[in-house]
């Protein structure tokens, strides 16, 4: 065998051998990223609730009024071997869960669950959750944080399927005049949604509120 040919298939080789070593690095990588997913998935539970710093127009209002870097949350459920965060948006939906983080910011986010999730939440209790949130799919958000339910913003969607289906309060609710309303950014979204007419005495929950219920045990950060 001469030495061009040698040289060629020495070549060949190497490349080879560097494929192969690149698919195998490849397919642990891959091995590795669905371990820590499922590892992360049988770690939630259905009723967890997830919490993030939302990137929309009024997230830093809510953070200035309620002093909670947290202004965005929603209630973690498996459907068909996926996971979904019910949220309420424009309008209440359910949100793949690699959506719903990926609209955070920095996609960082939290998760809570009850301290004593598997006294209190029975698959009965359960069955109420779901009802609770799946009777207001489709609702419109609620912009001027209302406590009817006409319409529904984030927060109120997660205390209200709580309260409904175990009678806890997750979070205290508040009249609007309990908050920080001094910053220039708080009072421009208040002008803004009521004109002259500010509900002061309205009862509102903040999902900073729910965050801090000592109810509430962290699963996830």
């Amino acid at each position: 065998m001469n030495v061009t040919l040698k040289t060629l298939l020495l070549a060949a080789l190497i490349n080879v051998c560097s494929l192969t070593a690149c698919l195998d690095a490849e397919s642990a990588s891959s091995k590795k990223i669905k371990i820590e997913k499922e590892k992360i998935d049988t770690a939630w539970h259905d009723g967890d609730i997830i919490f993030q710093t939302s990137r929309s127009g009024q997230s830093l209002a809510i953070q200035y009024a309620t002093h909670s870097k947290y202004s965005h949350c929603g209630l973690l459920f498996q459907d068909n071997g996926h996971w979904y965060v019910y949220e309420a948006i424009q309008p209440v939906v359910k949100t793949p869960v690699k959506e719903f983080i990926a609209r955070g910011d920095s996609d960082y986010f939290v998760i809570k669950r009850l301290a004593k999730n598997d006294s209190i939440l029975t698959p009965a209790v359960m069955e109420k959750m779901r009802a609770s949130v799946h009777k207001r799919l489709g609702k419109n958000y609620d912009l001027w944080f209302g406590w009817s339910d006409e319409n529904v913003y984030c927060s109120e969607l997660v205390w209200k399927a709580y309260h409904e289906s175990t009678g806890l309060k997750v979070g205290e609710l508040q009249p609007l005049k309990t908050y920080d309303l001094t910053h220039p950014l708080v009072q421009k979204h208040l002008k803004e949604r009521y004109g002259k007419k500010i509900p002061y005495d309205e009862p509102m929950i903040s999902p900073g509120s729910i965050f801090d219920s000592p109810l509430l045990v962290i699963v996830k950060n």
